[in-house]
């Protein structure tokens, strides 16, 4: 399973992208208001962050071929490449723009999904990723991590080329339980990610071993 960042705050970003072996970014208008900042100023600088990996912005258009207008907006305004993929919620208007920026060339993130069948026929309509929400699920007894493993088994059953980026996080365990339930990836915010990369065993011991060795490491370098 490989980790992209959801969040749009440059300076997480900047301290995220330093030492987690991200692959991407990930972006909705909620995530952009936290931020503070315009489309026309945070791309930009999302992209300077992000380089080569992935970067999935979502339209806020609610009409197919206006969400297409707006994909193919963006890719000029920023000279986005083939790292660019535009996030389309899973509605009546949303799974024909899939299949209509399928068409164009440009990849797809389906988003907002909560069902096993609302993934499958994002697939079918071409997303290349699809986003179902854990911890929204979790919330309301609807066990987000069975719903990413059952959309996991579907993908593999029948040989579909779509995968899972899961996403809506509220604790570490969850992370570790879609990555155990063949989950592709997983969009994960900036608190989180600093979680699950550490423990208080782990910097127990580094101060055991700064101490211990101290003065026993005699070689200069």
């Amino acid at each position: 399973m490989i980790y992209i960042a959801d969040t749009a705050n440059i300076e997480e970003l900047k301290k995220l992208f330093y030492y987690f072996p991200l692959e991407g970014v990930t972006t909705n208008p909620t995530i952009m208001a936290h931020a503070g900042k315009p489309l026309s100023e945070l791309v930009p600088e999302l992209k300077e962050i992000v380089g080569e990996k992935m970067l999935h912005i979502q339209m806020i258009s609610n009409k197919a071929d206006d969400m297409v207008r707006e994909a193919k907006a963006y890719i000029k305004k920023f000279d986005l490449g083939n790292n660019f993929y535009a996030k389309i919620p899973v509605s009546v208007e949303g799974y024909r723009a899939m299949g209509l920026l399928k068409a164009e060339g440009i990849r797809v993130t389906a988003t907002a999904i909560f069902t096993q069948q609302q993934a499958l026929v994002a697939a079918r309509s071409g997303a290349d990723w699809v986003a179902p929400y854990v911890n929204r699920l979790d919330n309301i007894s609807s066990h987000g991590i069975e719903v990413v493993g059952d959309i996991a088994k579907i993908f593999k059953d029948f040989d579909i080329p779509c995968k899972v980026l899961a996403a809506s996080f509220k604790t570490v365990d969850q992370v570790y339980r879609v990555s155990m339930m063949g989950s592709h990836a997983a969009t994960v915010g900036y608190e989180i990610l600093e979680k699950l990369r550490s423990h208080p065993m782990t910097d127990m011991s580094l101060e055991w071993f700064e101490k211990d060795g101290k003065h026993l490491y005699d070689v200069e370098f």
